[in-house]
C-alpha cells in the first residue's frame, strides 16, 4: 500500500498545475493533502475519475488552510477534527479508520508570521502531543502524516546554523518534536534514510528550490506497532505543484 502526503499550498493552484494528471500517474492508495485554501464546492470531482472518494476538513477562514484525504478504500471511520475548536476551526486535523490502521492527516501550525502565531503553535504543540498519546491507546496502529512546520534535526535543513533562530527550526520546536518521536513514533524516512539533502519544502525565495537550499518538515510518522509493517519511505523532489513536495510511505 502506497501512502503519499503532500501540502499542496492551495489545491485549485495545484489542479491548474497539473495534480490530477501527477496523481492519476503516481496511483497512491491513499493521499494525505494538506493547507487546500479552499471549500469542497470550490473543487470539481477530478479524484472520481481514478477511484477516488475525498473527505475534506476545511478551515472556517475562506482560503485559509483544510486538510483532506483522499483513498481508494473505503473507511470504516473518518474522524473530522480532534475535538478541540481552537484548532478544528483551521481545519488542522482528519482521520480515516480502516480495519487494522488508522491514517490522519495533519497540517500543524506555523510560527513565521510573528509572537502571536509562534505562541499559538507552542500552544498546539502541547495540545496535540496529549491528543495522539491518548488516541494511540484507542488506535495503536496509527500513521500520521503531513506538514509538522518543524525540521528535526540538522540534517533536515540546508543551513542549521542561519535558520538557529527561524520558527521551525527553533530549540523549542526541535526538542518537542524530539520528545513526539520518544513517545512511540517512528520517523519513517529516517527509519530507512540517514542521509543530508534530503527536503520536503523550498522557499520561493533565492532560486531555494533549484539549488536544493530547503527544509525537510513534512513526515509520515508511524507508531511503533507499525515499525514491521514498513516498507519504503522516500521524498518526491521532483514533483512541483507547490513549494512543498509530496512525501511516500509504503507499508505491508
Amino acid at each position: 500500500m502506497k501512502i503519499i502526503s503532500y501540502n499542496v499550498n492551495g489545491i485549485r493552484a495545484a489542479l491548474n498545475k497539473g495534480f490530477k494528471e501527477w496523481l492519476n500517474y503516481e496511483n497512491p492508495d491513499i493521499v494525505c493533502l494538506q493547507e487546500l485554501k479552499a471549500l469542497p464546492e470550490q473543487v470539481d470531482n477530478f479524484y472520481e475519475d481514478f477511484g477516488y472518494e475525498m473527505h475534506w476538513e476545511s478551515a472556517e477562514k475562506k482560503g485559509y488552510s483544510g486538510v483532506a484525504i483522499l483513498t481508494k478504500e473505503k473507511p470504516l471511520h473518518v474522524e473530522h477534527g480532534c475535538g478541540n475548536l481552537l484548532y478544528d476551526s483551521e481545519g488542522r486535523v482528519l482521520r480515516a479508520d480502516y480495519k487494522d490502521f488508522s491514517v490522519m492527516s495533519v497540517y500543524m501550525p506555523s510560527g513565521t508570521s510573528g509572537d502571536i502565531r509562534q505562541d499559538f503553535k507552542y500552544d498546539w504543540l502541547d495540545f496535540f502531543l496529549d491528543y495522539t498519546n491518548d488516541l494511540k491507546k484507542k488506535v495503536p496502529n496509527l500513521i500520521i502524516s503531513g506538514d509538522y512546520n518543524i525540521a528535526h534535526k540538522e540534517i533536515d535543513i540546508h543551513n542549521p546554523v542561519s535558520n538557529k533562530n527561524s520558527s521551525g527550526f527553533l530549540p523549542e520546536e526541535r526538542a518537542w518534536l524530539t520528545k513526539y518521536v520518544e513517545s512511540g513514533f517512528i520517523d519513517t524516512f529516517r527509519h530507512f534514510n540517514g542521509e543530508p539533502h534530503h527536503y520536503s519544502w523550498w522557499s520561493y525565495r533565492a532560486n531555494a528550490r533549484a539549488n536544493n537550499k530547503g527544509w525537510r518538515i513534512d513526515y509520515h510518522m508511524a507508531t511503533e506497532p507499525m515499525k514491521d509493517r514498513l516498507k519504503s519511505a522516500f521524498i518526491l523532489s521532483g514533483v512541483n505543484h507547490s513549494d512543498h513536495c509530496p512525501i511516500v510511505l509504503e507499508i505491508d
